[in-house]
């Protein structure tokens, strides 16, 4: 019987300094925390497999995107240490369980980690701060300085600890009898929070107006009490903005991010030249009155 294979202390202390110090590494839109997520996933990869090509292969897993807040998030990436220990043992793991679980949980980790962190405890360490500076002291920066790093390290360490250990616990439930359900359960958290950013944060909207529909003023308006006069002129014209806002909320926010997905996953287009396919978009759409930015000159 072969030996099962587990990650070192070595291995784990330094994947957990990569993600520590490292978790913004080439931060940009297009991946924010994914090459800090990767960094940290490299000495345990490293260590788990004796073959290139395989390491690589494995690798690829922790591309995606990835984004949270980073001292919570820690839990995440010391998760995803015990599944990857569970997979180099031949456990039916795959990409889409572990991306999945890392998609899941770095929404709901976020919000509690910016309300907890950003929102309360460092604004508590802050204003200790500026109690101990009055007068220009300068006990009141060194306070902050080692106060932060101390709390945050020895914080960030209990929360990799806790998530390894997780990950170890969980691999049961993942290959056991109801795996199947639970692995879909968690593909579909992860999509329902992808699919809710989307919804949230993208706002597209047109300056495009429909003639010859004025007889469709009255059902709207009695369908949709968020449709304002103004939208449903008198003329007979109507705002294509009436059927994102009445009758398909947020439609164009669709039409647009399934694009992005079926140029990136049908056309293997990268991400880059989707961006700047959607500029072109825009710029075209300005130019033909489809979209106003609401410029003047």
């Amino acid at each position: 019987m072969a030996e099962l294979k587990k990650t070192s202390d070595a291995a784990r202390k330094k994947s957990f300094i990569n993600w520590t110090y490292g978790n913004l590494t080439c931060f940009s839109q297009e991946h924010m925390q994914t090459f800090g997520y990767l960094a940290a996933m490299l000495p345990i990869v490293d260590e788990l497999y004796e073959d290139e090509d395989e390491k690589v292969e494995k690798l690829r897993t922790y591309t995606t995107f990835f984004n949270t807040e980073p001292q919570i998030g820690t839990m995440v990436v010391g998760l995803t240490v015990g599944l990857e220990e569970a997979r180099a043992n031949g456990e039916p793991i795959d990409d889409e369980t572990i991306n999945g679980i890392r998609a899941g949980l770095m929404g709901p980790l976020a919000g509690l980690g910016d309300s907890i962190i950003v929102g309360t405890f460092i604004p508590i360490l802050l204003g200790i701060a500026l109690g101990l500076s009055a007068g220009g002291s300068v006990i009141g920066p060194l306070f902050y300085i080692i106060a932060w790093n101390v709390l945050m390290y020895f914080g960030m360490k209990y929360a990799y600890n806790q998530g390894y250990k997780l990950g170890g616990s969980a691999v049961e439930a993942l290959v056991g009898p109801q795996s199947n359900a639970l692995r879909s359960s968690i593909v579909m958290v992860g999509t329902m929070v992808i699919g809710a950013v989307a919804a949230t944060w993208i706002s597209i909207s047109t300056s495009l107006v429909l003639p010859g529909v004025g007889a469709l003023q009255n059902v709207l308006w009695s369908s949709s009490s968020t449709v304002s006069a103004d939208a449903l002129a008198s003329s007979g014209s109507v705002s294509l903005n009436v059927f994102g806002s009445g009758i398909y909320p947020k439609l164009l926010n669709f039409v647009f991010v399934y694009l992005c997905w079926w140029l990136m996953t049908k056309k293997k287009i990268s991400p880059t030249m989707v961006m700047l396919i959607l500029v072109g978009v825009a710029f075209v759409g300005v130019l033909i009155g489809f979209f106003n930015p609401g410029l003047s000159y």
